[in-house]
């Protein structure tokens, strides 16, 4: 691992492993882990000592020697395919995990809102990063419609006030409008104390509008709003519950 482009909270007492899709029956999914024995810098030139020298054999990289590798009980899947780097995570969220999202560990205000949205079996993205023409940009949450896809945005109640902030979010609410996204933004107090009336129902309501999510289902699955809470649309071959809209 590079020294220079390590990751924040560094170092670490343990190390997983996601599998990618060279793994093929294993891919997409973090199965191994042990714990961090000893580190070490050293040069490339030492790790790779059959590489032809280049411009990279002088810079430095972490070493990671593990004590053991272990073999969890059951896999924690990444419900899309994606390219994970790193994820700073906790050993609470790690042992807990039942999928890649739920190991973010970015803020509280995420780790409430993804709490929400799988209580409403809303099929979520956490730090989901996207190409533009601008560039990568990481987005919170990304939600992958049928007609359109959404980013919701937990923003802290200060963070986003600043004067430095405000041209560059709107660069960024632009390239993502124009590449057919529609951009959530809920503050802190809209999650810790609205998220009931404000939150959950606006993301419904942009999940309708752009005709349901999209499972990789035979039909896309609809949300709506009724007095008893969140109703579905079902998609094909689900059990049958019934849903009174009136």
């Amino acid at each position: 691992m590079p020294v220079k482009s390590a990751p924040r909270r560094w170092p670490p007492k343990w190390l997983a492993f996601y599998h990618t899709k060279v793994f093929e029956e294993e891919r997409y999914t973090i199965q191994y882990y042990g714990r961090v024995r000893e580190i070490r810098v050293v040069k490339r030139r030492e790790l790779f000592p059959n590489e032809f020298p280049n411009p990279k054999s002088d810079r430095e990289y972490y070493q990671v020697f593990l004590a053991s590798l272990e073999r969890l009980p059951q896999p924690i899947c990444s419900a899309h395919s994606r390219r994970i780097v790193f994820i700073p995570t906790t050993w609470h969220k790690f042992m807990r995990a039942q999928e890649v999202n739920d190991l973010f560990d970015e803020s509280p205000l995420e780790d409430r809102l993804w709490q929400e949205l799988k209580k409403q079996d809303i099929p979520a993205e956490r730090q989901w990063y996207l190409p533009t023409q601008r560039g990568w940009y990481a987005l919170d949450f990304a939600v992958f419609c049928a007609e359109g896809n959404v980013d919701i945005e937990t923003d802290g109640d200060t963070y986003h006030t600043r004067p430095e902030r405000t041209s560059r979010d709107n660069r960024r609410f632009n390239a993502l409008q124009s590449i057919g996204w529609r951009v959530l933004r809920f503050n802190g107090s809209d999650i810790r104390e609205r998220m009931a009336e404000c939150c959950i129902p606006e993301i419904m309501k942009t999940i309708g509008t752009f005709g349901g999510v999209d499972t990789e289902r035979l039909v896309p699955r609809q949300f709506f709003n009724v007095p008893e809470g969140v109703a579905q649309q079902l998609s094909l071959f689900e059990e049958d519950v019934e849903y009174d809209l009136d």
